[in-house]
């Protein structure tokens, strides 16, 4: 294992502390409990926008903190979920009268933990679990994972909040992104959690890892490695089959990359997975590509798809002003 790092024990702190340097024009960092939030308090009125989840996905979710997104994300400590105490912090922190969306990744911990810091806030709250993931079934017995879409979510929801949008309608508004959003994932590599200071898992020079999530965990099945059209074509498929998008419908097509996967690689993914949508009919009027939701050094990508009308397209574009993601602004 070869990292910049000085112990695995200080590892979170000094960067969160990086971070906040960098950024400081944006967000500030609390730093016991941890969690980040923006630099400005949250206007009356407004809804407060929390995220978390563990640390290694990196710019999900710290990098989302500002205007237009998140008031706060509460980083855990690498794959582990923040504890409640972090979140029950940053939503007093943040909240000013317009109560608390929690948008949730579908893992347990997070899941878990989310909803026992909702239940010890004293002021409206409401959670979004946002479960994009399609390399698992519908009736899998934990649900399905929570990955790339959730950018989308939060992006989407916390435009909304900005305009105005008030408690339930953001809830209401977080759930319909979710379930017009698809994404799936390959890896080509495991990532290495400075802690264990191996590879997660095996993989050979001839094998890729189809439908993995985000924490460097196996995917649904080993497959021979194969050309980057055949690739997409099954990611894109598995997508197509559960969306089902019509002839002319507009999409976002977000391509993700892992952590360890070049632009160039990613763009190509994108010509290809374009290719694959338009040739149905669909209507690609937005796109996203870049290391977004990053499992470490994985090297792999995800393609996730969203559905959109005039409100959500109107919603995406609205200015956004984060470490990660900004325009108009």
């Amino acid at each position: 294992m070869k990292k910049f790092i000085n112990s695995t024990d200080t590892m979170l702190d000094e960067s969160l502390r990086g971070f906040a340097r960098a950024h400081a024009d944006i967000i500030q960092f609390n730093a016991q409990p941890h969690f980040i939030r923006r630099i400005s308090a949250t206007p009356a009125g407004k809804v407060a926008l929390i995220s978390g989840g563990g640390s290694g996905h990196e710019p999900l979710h710290t990098g989302f903190v500002g205007s237009g997104m998140l008031d706060a994300a509460c980083p855990g400590q690498i794959f582990t979920s923040p504890t409640p105490d972090q979140m029950l912090a940053a939503a007093q922190a943040v909240e000013n009268g317009g109560g608390v969306l929690f948008i949730v990744k579908n893992y347990a911990g997070d899941v878990m933990n989310f909803e026992i810091a909702s239940e010890m806030l004293d002021c409206p709250h409401e959670t979004v679990l946002v479960n994009d993931d399609v390399s698992l079934p519908k009736n899998h017995s934990t649900g399905r994972r929570g990955v790339a879409g959730t950018l989308i979510v939060e992006k989407i929801v916390g435009a909304a909040a900005e305009n105005g949008a008030d408690l339930a309608v953001c809830k209401a508004l977080g759930e319909r992104v979710n379930l017009a959003t698809a994404s799936m994932g390959v890896a080509l590599s495991s990532c290495t959690v400075p802690a264990l200071g191996h590879p997660t898992f095996s993989i050979g020079d001839d094998e890729m890892e189809m439908g993995v999530g985000i924490h460097g965990e196996r995917g649904r099945e080993t497959m021979t490695l194969t050309s980057a059209t055949e690739i997409v074509e099954h990611l894109a498929h598995a997508i197509d089959e559960e969306l089902k998008p019509q002839k002319g419908q507009p999409v976002l097509l977000h391509i993700n990359g892992f952590g360890a996967t070049p632009l160039m690689e990613l763009h190509l993914v994108y010509d290809l997975a374009a290719s694959f949508f338009e040739k149905r009919g669909i209507t690609i009027c937005r796109s996203l590509v870049g290391n977004y939701t990053t499992s470490l050094d994985m090297a792999g990508c995800s393609v996730t798809l969203t559905l959109l009308d005039d409100e959500l397209i109107r919603l995406w574009d609205a200015p956004v002003h984060t470490a990660a993601l900004r325009w108009g602004c």
